[in-house]
């Protein structure tokens, strides 16, 4: 398993336990009104509301809070501020991380992130200190059901994507930023399952990490993640063990 799948697999999991608390639904909630807001209410002419439309519906969000959602980010009701705000930093073992999160006091946001990030043996890094070390990627993620994976690349490829990879029960698909709504198209067109679809940040390079620093690592990410305002949590750590 990749160093990338490692950690995606782990966050799956842990979103079917996030959802059982309702955690996952204001996650779903700050990006739709943030997409509306910045892209207008229709999701047809809207590819990240839609997006995230699809992500409410996958995690049986009821129909008035995505719509409410919506209408809080054009304005047709009074709602909460929101910004987004990319931090960097490092992980315990010197491992990068780049964390996204939504939030509408970005006192609290930083300050409660900077306790975490001490608490569990990491630093809070200056603009531009460890972002340099991604890239900016369209990932989506297509059930294996009703294709195979030399079609998928024949769509794909047509597309512009830039890599195919199998990740057991799932195909992950990147693509650049400028290719990815063509491609996320291009796939549903064929009949495919998208599972997910978003913008990530995917290291460069990955650094090797095994045993007890492993369990640090993941330790920290998982604790950042649970922060909530923190969207997305990044580092280029490859996992080596189960």
């Amino acid at each position: 398993m990749s160093g990338h799948s490692k950690w995606a697999t782990i966050k799956r999991k842990k979103a079917s336990i996030d959802a059982a608390r309702g955690k996952v639904f204001t996650k779903i909630i700050k990006e739709i009104t943030i997409a509306a807001r910045d892209g207008g209410g229709d999701p047809a002419g809207n590819p990240r509301l839609r997006l995230a439309i699809q992500q409410a519906k996958g995690s049986n969000m009821p129909q008035d809070n995505i719509t409410r959602a919506i209408k809080k980010g054009t304005g047709e009701l009074e709602g909460v501020k929101y910004e987004e705000i990319t931090y960097e930093g490092y992980a315990p073992h010197g491992i990068a991380v780049m964390i996204e999160s939504v939030t509408d006091n970005r006192n609290r946001t930083v300050a409660e992130l900077r306790h975490i990030i001490s608490k569990n043996n990491g630093n809070m890094g200056e603009s531009g200190s460890v972002a340099w070390m991604f890239d900016r990627k369209g990932v989506i993620n297509v059930e294996k059901t009703g294709i195979t994976e030399d079609d998928l690349m024949e769509v794909i490829l047509e597309a512009g994507a830039d890599d195919l990879k199998n990740e057991g029960d799932y195909f992950e698909v990147i693509s650049s930023m400028e290719n990815f709504e063509k491609v996320r198209k291009a796939i549903e067109d064929k009949g495919c399952k998208i599972e997910s679809a978003s913008l990530q940040y995917l290291a460069k390079d990955l650094v090797a990490i095994e045993g007890s620093a492993q369990d640090a690592v993941l330790k920290f990410l998982e604790a950042v993640e649970d922060n909530d305002d923190v969207q997305n949590v990044y580092s280029n750590a490859d996992f080596q063990s189960e």
